[in-house]
């Protein structure tokens, strides 16, 4: 039976996988546990946890072929399989995240772009389709898509990702500033920018008033 991957770990790996591509990079053949959690500011035990959850390469006061731990977390993580998704809202955040090329790394590739506005719709400077929402549900549909990317306002998310629900779409990535609900099943990954901010403007504030 294989080890079951936390979500806190599985959101630890992408940070591994950066390091571990810069070693790769330096010419470095074997790194051990030890040394990532230092490099990273992480508790080792984490590490050794996280990296025994995808890999049974680790050797005793040898630690990990680089290589082949690459290999491991990108198999984990499924950055191997390209999965097809569909973003709605194609405003400038969505056309932002669809001239993206980075996220095939990632085993990301989105193949359209849907938008309300028929203003809008066409191929952008991507060369990817920005289509009419109406056309969503066939498209999931005929091409297997079962990610879906919500960049609409907050007013109009909801409605989107039950739109993508109802297409097929059991994994959403959610940019509106939005609580989304769907039924048992569909996963949800919002990404609040607006926490993000918050945070950052707390540490700002905090700095600054010792000066």
């Amino acid at each position: 039976m294989e080890p079951t991957i936390s979500i806190q770990a599985l959101q630890r790996m992408p940070t591994y996988l950066s390091l571990l591509k810069g070693k790769r990079e330096s010419g470095t053949v074997y790194v051990s546990a030890g040394s990532i959690s230092a490099e990273l500011g992480l508790v080792e035990i984490q590490v050794r946890k996280d990296l025994a959850a995808v890999s049974d390469g680790g050797r005793p006061k040898v630690g990990y072929v680089v290589a082949d731990l690459i290999l491991d977390i990108e198999k984990a993580l499924g950055y191997n399989n390209i999965n097809d998704a569909v973003l709605v809202g194609a405003g400038k955040l969505g056309k932002a995240l669809l001239a993206y090329d980075g996220f095939r790394e990632y085993g990301l590739n989105i193949v359209a772009a849907f938008d309300a506005d028929p203003s809008v719709c066409g191929a952008d400077g991507s060369g990817k389709p920005i289509l009419p929402v109406e056309k969503l549900k066939k498209l999931c549909q005929r091409l297997k898509v079962h990610i879906g990317i919500i960049t609409v306002p907050a007013s109009a998310a909801q409605a989107v990702c039950d739109m993508l629900v109802d297409s097929g779409v059991v994994a959403v990535w959610n940019f509106a500033p939005a609580h989304l609900r769907a039924n048992d099943g569909i996963l949800i990954k919002s990404e609040n920018m607006a926490a993000s901010l918050a945070v950052l403007s707390n540490h700002l504030s905090e700095k600054i008033s010792k000066i």
